[in-house]
């Protein structure tokens, strides 16, 4: 009897042994697996590594992130929701009033978070005044990159308006050179349209069709002009694009195959990842027009059971928002950091030309969430306008066409 006790108490030391330092955990539900995004994501696994964390994986490819909300919800749905997700805007919303998402507002006050986030950005991370999502950075959308030596072989200089951007796409396929680097999907085909939308429309223009979604401005003048654009920029791509991932795009770029590409500044993490110097290798401008567009990433903490996820949920929202890892993880992304303390000496010039453009557009009333990468919109009414979007631009759909089924699957939409 002795010694069975004996075993029974070793037994219990060595199960609360285990539980004392098996420390934060977090299993990690995101959708950043290229080249670039996956040496950012390491960047974090590091960090909460180091502060004892342990971290499970769980990349879902798909550069829009689509699939990865498929297997969130088959997760949730069966009671198995994992610790963070890589969640945006509106979908935060919409899954905390599903009463599934965390309150993680002790950390945020604890950090001082609503002192170092400007307004906005803080905004999407807030359900009912509570926080329950953490900002990792912010990307500028409607960027152009290009080759520079391809452009300066050609004598044609980044282009200022769409007009100059057709006049040189004309003279790089004369020339033999795909003159934009596209990848038919969707999401990307969304990306180049509301970069044209928002040079065509204006800030308010832009506002008024894909924030308010106001039904004479997604059936004017102007949206056909976008959407004659949009037919425009179908025949500068090559006939290769159907199904094209975002990143293989700009390697075309990168490889001079082709000349530019329409996508946000994660695009500049793969040239940076590869080696290439902006000024010298790349190019990057906004695209033509006035405004900014930008995409949040951020982590969502979704509702969990033991300690020690909680604990990995608190961590990682700490290290999400700290200091080290918002300078760290942009430099690798491409993107600028979210709070606005860090230091941007040893970002590059893209980056901080989108620091100094977001600040001039938000002083000027032009700073605009992204519709395309779901911080506008709704999932539903986002949708509907990429399904018009994408049915336009690989067809012979007039442009007179598209404007009014854009109106009706708007207003299906709601």
């Amino acid at each position: 009897m002795k010694s069975y006790v004996t075993g029974a108490v070793s037994a219990l030391a060595i199960a609360a042994s285990s539980a004392a330092i098996a420390g934060p955990e977090a299993e990690v539900l995101h959708y950043w697996t290229s080249g670039g995004e996956a040496k950012s994501v390491a960047v974090l696994q590091k960090e909460f590594a180091d502060n004892g964390g342990t971290w499970t994986d769980m990349p879902v490819a798909g550069g829009g992130g689509d699939a990865a909300m498929t297997a969130l919800r088959a997760r949730v749905l069966s009671g198995n929701a994992p610790t963070a997700v890589q969640l945006k805007g509106p979908a935060i919303q919409e899954w905390y009033e599903e009463g599934v998402l965390a309150d993680i507002s002790a950390v945020a006050e604890a950090n001082g978070w609503a002192d170092v986030l400007p307004a906005s950005i803080a905004g999407h991370m807030k359900c009912e005044g509570t926080w329950c999502a953490a900002p990792v950075n912010v990307h500028r959308v409607d960027w152009i990159w290009a080759n520079a030596e391809v452009l300066k072989a050609n004598d044609i200089a980044m282009p200022t308006t769409w007009d100059e951007f057709n006049a040189a796409a004309s003279t790089l396929q004369a020339a033999g050179i795909i003159p934009l680097a596209h990848g038919g999907q969707s999401w990307q085909d969304a990306t180049v349209f509301e970069a044209v939308a928002l040079g065509i429309l204006g800030a308010d223009g832009f506002r008024k069709a894909f924030v308010d979604l106001d039904k004479d401005t997604l059936t004017s003048d102007g949206m056909i002009a976008v959407f004659d654009q949009m037919r425009t920029m179908r025949g500068f791509v090559d006939p290769n694009f159907s199904g094209r991932d975002w990143n293989l795009a700009t390697a075309m770029v990168m490889n001079g195959e082709a000349a530019f590409q329409i996508m946000g500044d994660w695009a500049k993490g793969e040239f940076m990842a590869a080696g290439k110097v902006p000024g010298e290798d790349f190019l990057c401008m906004s695209t033509p027009g006035e405004g900014f567009l930008y995409n949040v990433d951020s982590f969502a903490m979704f509702a969990v059971d033991g300690d020690e996820k909680k604990q990995g949920q608190d961590l990682l929202a700490k290290l999400v928002v700290g200091k080290n890892f918002q300078e760290v993880f942009n430099l690798n992304k491409g993107s600028i950091p979210a709070r606005t303390d860090v230091a941007l000496d040893k970002f590059d010039s893209c980056a901080i030309l989108s620091s100094e453009d977001m600040a001039a557009s938000s002083a000027g009333g032009s700073l605009l969430p992204s519709y395309a990468h779901g911080m506008a919109l709704r999932g539903a009414q986002a949708g509907a306008i990429t399904d018009v979007v994408t049915a336009h631009f690989n067809s012979d759909m007039s442009s007179a066409d598209a404007v009014q089924q854009l109106a009706t699957a708007v207003a299906n939409s709601m």
